[in-house]
C-alpha cells in the first residue's frame, strides 16, 4: 500500500506551541519499521491550480504572499512563513496523491491532512488549505469518480468542508463529532451527528453504523475520503468522546468494511490528534495505517484472483 508523508517539510512554530508537529515524523518511523508492506513516498506540491478547487483567488494569493492579517493567522493557529505556506501544499499533495493511488489500488493513505476547517476563504484551526475538498474535487476533474463522499470521523465537526461544498450535491459531508467541540459555530454539513461528551465506544459505534446506513440511503458514492482522526481517543486533550483503543479500531473497520461491500476505494488521512501522551496519538494513528494496508491486501487478492479467472477464461 502506498502511504504518502511530508514531515520533511517542517512549519516552524514558537516554543511551547500545543500543535503536535513531531507526530507526523514519530509516525512515518513507525510506519517504516513495522509495516513493511507500506510504501512510503514523498508527495509532489499541490498547485496553484489544484488549490484553486477549493478556494478562492483572493486567499489564495494572500497565504502564499504572505499578506494574512494579524487576526487571520490568529484564527489559522499559525505563524505565516515560506515554510507553512511549503508544508501546506504537500499536505494538500499528499491528500491528492493518496486519492489517486486509490482509485487504482482501492486504498491509499496521506501520514498528516485531514485539514477540514478550511474554508474557501479563509484558515481556520490549524488548517490552511482543505486537502479533502480539493481531493474530491481534483478527482471528480480526473473523471475519476462522479460523486465522492468525505467521511469525517474527527472529534471536531468539517465546518470548512461543510461550508465549501454546501451547494455541491455530488459531494456528501458526513460527520461525526463532539457537540460542545470546537467549532462552537458549527456550519450545516450533509449528515451530522453530534454526540455528548464521554459518549464512549458502544454508542459511537452504533451512531456511525446508523450513519453509513442513512449515507447509503441518500447518496451513490463512488469513491470516499476518509478522516480518521485519532482526537476521539480517552487519552485526547482536546476530544471529548472517550474511545479506547479497540474502539477506534472498529470505527476504521467498520469504514473500511462499508467501503469494502460497495467497492468504494477510499483514500485516508489522519486529520487530529492531540494526546496527552503522543505515542498514544501516534498508536492510533499507526493502527489505522495498518487496518488500511490490511484492506488494501484484500483489494489486491480480489484482483489477482480475477485476473486468474480470465486467464483461465
Amino acid at each position: 500500500m502506498r502511504a504518502y508523508y511530508c514531515d520533511e517539510f517542517i512549519l516552524p512554530l514558537p516554543p511551547g506551541h500545543r500543535f503536535p508537529m513531531q507526530k507526523y515524523r514519530l509516525l512515518r518511523d513507525r510506519v517504516a519499521r513495522e509495516m513493511p508492506g507500506v510504501e512510503l513516498h514523498v508527495p509532489p506540491a499541490a498547485s496553484d491550480g489544484q488549490l484553486a478547487l477549493a478556494h478562492t483567488p483572493d486567499y489564495l494569493d494572500r497565504v502564499c504572499r504572505g499578506l494574512l492579517t494579524a487576526p487571520e493567522q490568529r484564527e489559522l493557529g499559525f505563524p505565516w512563513s515560506e515554510a507553512m505556506v511549503e508544508r501546506a501544499r504537500r499536505s494538500v499533495g499528499a491528500t491528492i496523491s493518496a486519492a489517486r493511488a486509490a482509485h487504482s489500488e482501492g486504498v491509499a493513505v496521506n501520514l498528516a491532512g485531514g485539514t477540514h476547517h478550511a474554508y474557501a476563504s479563509k484558515g481556520s484551526g490549524f488548517c490552511v488549505f482543505n486537502d479533502a475538498v480539493v481531493a474530491a474535487r481534483l478527482m471528480q476533474a480526473e473523471r475519476r469518480a462522479r460523486r465522492v463522499v468525505l467521511i469525517d470521523l474527527d472529534v471536531h465537526q468539517g465546518n470548512g468542508s461543510a461550508a465549501i461544498v454546501r451547494d455541491d450535491p455530488s459531494i456528501f459531508t458526513l460527520s461525526l463529532h463532539a457537540a460542545g467541540n470546537f467549532p462552537f459555530r458549527k456550519e450545516e454539513g450533509d449528515l451530522d451527528v453530534a454526540l455528548p461528551d464521554g459518549t464512549g465506544d458502544g454508542p459511537y459505534l452504533e451512531a456511525l453504523r446508523m450513519a453509513l446506513d442513512a449515507l447509503d440511503a441518500r447518496f451513490d458514492a463512488g469513491f470516499a475520503i476518509f478522516l480518521a482522526g485519532a482526537d476521539p481517543h480517552e487519552g485526547d486533550r482536546l476530544g471529548r468522546l472517550k474511545l479506547s483503543l479497540a474502539g477506534l479500531a472498529e470505527r476504521d473497520r467498520m469504514v473500511l468494511a462499508w467501503a469494502w461491500r460497495r467497492r468504494v476505494p477510499v483514500a485516508v488521512t489522519m486529520a487530529g490528534g492531540y494526546g496527552h501522551r503522543i505515542e498514544d496519538t501516534c498508536a492510533v494513528h499507526a493502527q489505522t495505517v495498518g487496518l488500511a494496508s490490511a484492506h488494501w491486501a484484500r483489494w489486491q487478492g480480489t484482483r489477482a484472483a480475477s485476473r486468474a479467472a480470465e486467464t483461465l477464461g
